[in-house]
This record gives structure tokens, C-alpha cells and sequence, in this order.
């Protein structure tokens, strides 16, 4: 699978070597669990209203097992974000992050030895778990609330053959434009609402001798997996969420003529010499600057535009300002006209394995409305696509503006294409000829590279 379905990869590489970032804000006295991550005591204030957990009923002396990919720091928003519901029921949770989750949790389903939760970060990993006949139908709370709280298209992902397994927890937004505000002001550029407007806006930028993107795919042996979610990008905006529906199922051919419209049309940014590479050098050079490193000439002015996801805020200089009026900021990837509103991006879902009524009252807690604003005032760099959610408990801007587009009612969301295709596809030759791609290879071998690769 895909490094972005690697327990979120993608997102933990670009939070590699930042500080922790949780922030124990108004959960009341809490205790600390015993989890991993410890708590802070000092943060505790009001005691917490147990009223909202009576229907939890006494799990007083009951252990619930939670197994995920999410680790050290980011793991402690999440352990502290359990401690209301440990102090009003009784229940002891146990956290394990693991960075080899994805590979272990399936040993350990095969095996019989799974926890009794999982974080499961893409579809295909989660019908895999399912396969393995040790996973258990989330119960009619947790389908409730999927159905009062998120989106039919999220609640079709946690889904497989017909049986709903899993809501969503966390989100990610993919479909984002990094920019500088101060820059767009200074030269009288404005955020673009349509791909077309987008166009003229890189046109104009060249016009005027200058770069207008930046970009970088260098990722060890993931490189190349940014131009797969530009093209997922594309292909969702081009060909429609039907469309893409069929390419990541393989109905339509990888090599088709909507998949060479996509390709083509990144092409038209990413292969444009007159575009990039700001900072860098030329087309070429973004298949070595690492993806971490590939919008960071937009603070220097050396470019002004960057396509990357909400997770890449970690990425810029702990003094550089995040915000709509600060030093950097992004605005959504808009769609073909005003009205669409695609949105590509990722998560994770909450997997159980076991049916025993704590981890069923665990499971429904995670689901609702509750638990994601109670998160949201503990995190940074975290959202999700809860209808229930409070974009002010969320701590930063750009998770503000993550929030709002994913909760827009005119969204239509997507997960990466790449985490739900067969490894041989989506891990392997979508990167490898993307890279290929963008080193000269023209977009006919490209995709017919890729389709050849799909298992028979």
C-alpha cells in the first residue's frame, strides 16, 4: 500500500522532527490513564460533566486495547482525548503505537491475537483486516452515528461488501494550495475559485518573469508519491467522482483517455518549464528535492504556489506564521467551476475485532460529535470530517480551513486513489513512473506502465 496508507507515512514524515504538539485544554480533572504518553495533571480544571457518559453504562474494572500507527508525540492528544470517558466510566484503555502497524496488525488478525481496536489508515488495508474473518460489524450506535455525523461518502469507505465495519476518526485535506499572503497582496494576485483561474493566475506570474510553482517528490523509496495525489487531484476534478470511482476500482483503464486528461493536465503545471521548478532548477529537479523541502522557496519569494496537503503546515519554520494573514497560508485546489467542490484527501477508521460491550461503548464514543471536538482543543495538525465538530475547538488555522472544506456541503470526498489500489499499483509502479514521468518519460509509457502492473 501506499506510504500515505502506512499508518499515515506521509504525514508523519512531514512531522518529522517537530516538537509534541498536544494541548490539554478544558477536558476537567482528569486523572492520568496509565497510557502511554502519560497526562498532564496540572491541565485539569473543572471536573468533567459524567451526565454526557451515563449511557456508557459502569465499566469499572474493563480494558479496551487500542492498536494504531499513530506514535510518539502525536500520540498523547489522542491518549489525554480518552481520559474524560476512562474518569466516567470506569474503563482502562490501553494505547499501542506501533510503526510497523500496518504489517503487524495483519499478522496479528491472522494469527488471532488482534486488538481489540485498530486505527485503520485506508480502505484497502481495512478490507484486508476483514478478509481475515477476525473482524467484527461495528454495532448500531457507532452505524447511527456515522449516518448522523459524517458524509454517505465516508461512511461507504468503512464499509465492505454490504456491512459497515468502521467510522472514520481522523481526516486529512490533500486538495490545498500553499501560498504567501503577503506576496498575493504585494503583487495584486487573488486566490483562484476555478481551474481556469488558476491557470491565468500561473500565467500571469510567468508573465512577469517569474516561477510560479514550486514542488518536490523525493521521498527515499516513496518517491514519486506527490505527482500520484496530483493526479488523483486532477482526475477527481476532470473526470468527475464517478470517473474516479471507476479508475480506482480498475473498471475504467489506467491508461484511458480520462486518466491521460489528468495526467496531461498536471503535466501542464508540474512539466511547464515556464512554471517551475521556483527555487530549484528545472522541471527536472523536483524528482530530487525531497517533498518535505518543495514549497519552502514560497517564504523567500522564489515561487508563490505549492500543491500539497493540510499535514505540510509542519513543514515551515517555527517562526513562520500559518495563518490567512501570515507568512504562508493555502486555499483550497478549486474545482472546474464555482459550484464543485471535489476534495481529495485521507484518515482513519476505527476497526474492532471484538464485540465485548466496553469496546462497543469505546467504538461509539469515537463516533460522535463529542469525542472529535474534545480532540480538536487538544491537537494541532489534526481534523476530521465530524458534522458535529466545532471548527473553533480546532488549534490552528489551517485546521480550521481543513475543516471547512471538508464539512461544506457542497464537498464530494474522495480518499487517495493510490491507498485503495493493489500494492503492485498504488506503492509501487504509480511512484516509480511518476518519477519516470517527470524525468522526460511522456505520458503514454507512463500510463501504460501502470496499467500493465495491474494484477490480472
Amino acid at each position: 500500500m501506499s506510504i500515505n496508507s502506512v499508518g499515515g507515512s506521509r504525514w508523519r514524515a512531514a512531522l518529522a522532527g517537530t516538537v509534541g504538539v498536544g494541548l490539554v485544554l478544558g477536558l476537567g480533572a482528569c486523572g492520568d490513564s496509565g497510557g502511554d504518553g502519560g497526562g498532564d495533571d496540572t491541565a485539569s480544571a473543572a471536573p468533567i460533566d459524567c451526565t454526557q457518559f451515563s449511557s456508557y453504562g459502569d465499566l469499572k474494572g474493563k480494558t479496551v486495547s487500542i492498536y494504531t500507527g499513530i506514535i510518539t508525540p502525536e500520540d498523547k492528544p489522542h491518549i489525554d482525548s480518552y481520559k474524560p470517558f476512562e474518569q466516567c466510566t470506569g474503563v482502562t484503555v490501553k494505547y499501542e503505537g506501533d510503526k510497523a502497524f500496518e504489517t503487524q496488525v495483519l499478522v496479528r488478525a491472522k494469527a488471532g491475537n488482534p486488538p481489540d481496536l485498530a486505527y485503520v489508515p485506508q480502505p484497502g488495508l481495512l478490507k484486508q483486516l476483514v478478509a481475515t474473518g477476525k473482524a467484527v460489524e461495528a454495532p448500531k450506535q457507532v452505524s447511527d452515528n456515522a449516518d448522523k455525523w459524517f458524509g454517505k461518502d465516508w461512511k461507504a469507505y468503512g464499509t465492505v461488501d454490504g456491512k459497515f465495519y468502521a467510522a472514520p476518526l481522523g481526516a486529512n485535506v490533500k486538495s490545498l494550495v500553499w501560498y504567501s499572503p503577503k506576496d498575493f497582496q504585494d503583487n495584486g494576485y487573488t486566490v483562484p475559485t476555478t481551474l481556469d483561474e488558476l491557470k491565468a493566475l500561473s500565467d500571469k506570474i510567468a508573465g512577469e518573469g517569474k516561477k510560479p510553482w514550486c514542488a518536490g517528490i523525493a521521498s527515499g523509496e516513496a518517491t514519486g508519491w506527490p505527482i500520484t495525489d496530483w493526479m488523483e487531484d486532477f482526475m477527481l476534478r476532470l473526470g468527475g467522482p464517478e470517473k474516479y470511482d471507476q479508475w480506482v476500482k480498475h473498471e475504467i483503464p489506467f491508461n484511458g483517455p480520462d486518466a491521460t486528461a489528468a495526467l496531461d493536465g498536471v503535466g501542464g503545471y508540474l512539466k511547464n518549464d515556464k512554471y517551475v521548478n521556483g527555487g530549484y532548477g528545472d522541471v527536472k529537479s523536483i524528482a530530487t528535492t525531497t517533498f518535505q523541502d518543495g514549497g519552502l522557496p514560497i517564504v523567500d519569494g522564489q515561487c508563490f504556489l505549492h500543491r500539497q496537503a493540510n499535514f505540510y503546515a509542519a513543514n515551515w519554520d517555527k517562526d513562520t506564521k500559518v495563518a490567512q494573514d501570515g507568512d504562508v497560508f493555502a486555499f483550497y485546489l478549486p474545482g472546474k467551476d464555482v459550484a464543485s467542490k471535489p476534495v481529495l484527501g485521507g484518515g482513519e477508521f476505527v476497526l474492532a475485532f471484538n464485540n465485548r460491550p466496553e469496546v462497543q461503548a469505546f467504538q461509539t464514543y469515537l463516533s460522535t460529535d463529542t469525542w472529535a471536538n474534545a480532540k480538536a482543543k487538544l491537537s494541532q495538525g489534526w481534523v476530521s470530517a465530524n458534522k458535529g465538530l466545532d471548527p473553533n475547538n480546532l488549534q490552528s488555522p489551517i485546521d480550521k480551513l481543513s475543516a471547512q472544506i471538508l464539512l461544506d456541503p457542497k464537498a464530494v470526498f474522495r480518499f487517495d486513489g493510490s491507498d485503495q489500489m493493489p500494492a503492485a499499483v498504488g506503492s509501487n509502479a504509480f511512484w516509480k513512473q511518476s518519477t519516470n514521468w517527470i524525468t522526460g518519460q511522456d505520458t503514454k509509457t507512463t500510463l501504460d506502465n501502470i496499467e500493465k502492473a495491474w494484477p490480472k
